[in-house]
């Protein structure tokens, strides 16, 4: 479970392909207190670490389904990808519940700065079915997009806006998303619970 806070932006140091599996090898400031096993966020999706091998890097692996949802496929060496740890459970929650499972990806449409803030819109094929589960966003809501978790602007059936302080536009890597970007989408897991208990309430 994450908060959509990021901690930092961490650096593909290598990919490897294993079958449909992918394993991606980053470095960030906090690699040292990692352990095997543990969860953290990449993108917004949730992975587990299974190589430190004491060089400043981990490895993760992706299994293809993941690879298939997510933008973790497109991946570098080089890129940055958005990295948080798991959320204690004894502290102020400060984003909103992301579980760390991305429901698919958007492209992002637009980018237009104002007076130091950006404004990012992004698109997302509908499917109609998933939408009446939830899988939709809210005027005012919360999104999390690549990990970060947002508040929703302009909601629209395919789409939205995010509006990004200067804060987080240079600790995650917002810095490097522009018109054609994919993007990682996880909705709010709220709205999918209300959408099913509406369902059995009919």
């Amino acid at each position: 479970m994450f908060s959509g806070i990021v901690e930092e932006a961490a650096t593909v140091v290598a990919l490897k392909n294993d079958g449909g599996n992918l394993h991606i090898t980053l470095r960030c400031s906090f690699t040292d207190e990692l352990k095997i096993d543990q969860s953290v966020s990449h993108n917004g999706v949730c992975l587990t670490v299974v190589q430190l091998p004491g060089d400043g890097s981990y490895t993760v692996t992706a299994v293809q389904e993941t690879l298939q949802r997510s933008n973790l496929g497109e991946l570098k060496v080089g890129d940055k990808v958005n990295v948080e740890r798991s959320m204690i459970m004894n502290g102020r929650l400060d984003g909103h519940i992301v579980q760390g499972h991305v429901d698919q990806t958007a492209r992002c449409t637009d980018v237009v700065e104002s007076d130091g803030s950006w404004r990012y819109t992004f698109r997302y094929q509908v499917n109609k079915e998933m939408a009446r589960k939830g899988y939709v966003t809210v005027e005012k809501g919360s999104v999390a997009v690549n990990g970060v978790s947002l508040t929703v602007c302009n909601s629209q059936p395919d789409g939205f806006e995010v509006a990004i302080i200067p804060f987080t536009h240079e600790h995650t890597n917002f810095h490097q998303i522009s018109r054609g970007s994919t993007v990682n989408i996880e909705f709010d897991i709220i709205g999918k619970y209300l959408s099913r208990l509406m369902e059995f309430a009919k």
